[in-house]
């Protein structure tokens, strides 16, 4: 005999949470403008359902694409799914909107902040990594806002400030 027990859906409320807080983030980014040092590594699953984004982009990161958010950026708007955001790539701008599901990982190195959701075959259980996620490129590693090279999953010690 199976068990039918419900069980609680741990992996998707704290997807919804952690989303939650990025929106939170970008609506204060769209608001007020980045504060400080902050700025934000987001990569996301380029052929999730709701991604929009410009056919030669698609054709250049056909899985996945890292944006960057820090020196410009144009048109944030947030909405409760997700966010739209004009990028500057080789001095075209790009509007791309991406949905809150389709987010791989959130680096803010500023604060040395990060996460990573797991990819799973179950829509309603995306499990988060206990991998940190892989550590912002530098910027010569980074081109029209994308990144150019896939980053390496590191601890985040290896970042992390002696106090």
């Amino acid at each position: 005999m199976t068990d039918t027990t419900p069980t609680i859906p741990y992996g998707r409320l704290m997807h919804e949470a952690v989303c939650g807080v990025i929106g939170q983030v970008l609506r204060n980014v769209a608001r007020d403008g980045l504060p400080g040092e902050h700025h934000f590594f987001i990569t996301f699953d380029t052929r999730h359902e709701g991604v929009e984004l410009a056919d030669w982009l698609r054709e250049r990161y056909p899985e996945e694409m890292m944006i960057v958010i820090q020196n410009w950026y144009d048109n944030l708007v947030v909405k409760p799914d997700g966010f739209a955001i004009t990028l500057n790539f080789g001095d075209a701008p790009e509007r791309l909107c991406i949905p809150f599901d389709s987010i791989l990982t959130f680096v803010d190195p500023s604060v040395e902040f990060g996460w990573r959701f797991e990819r799973t075959d179950d829509p309603d259980d995306p499990s988060p990594s206990d991998d940190p996620p892989s550590p912002p490129p530098s910027p010569d590693d980074t081109i029209d806002g994308a990144s150019s090279q896939d980053a390496e999953v590191v601890s985040l010690d290896t970042f992390r400030r002696n106090h």
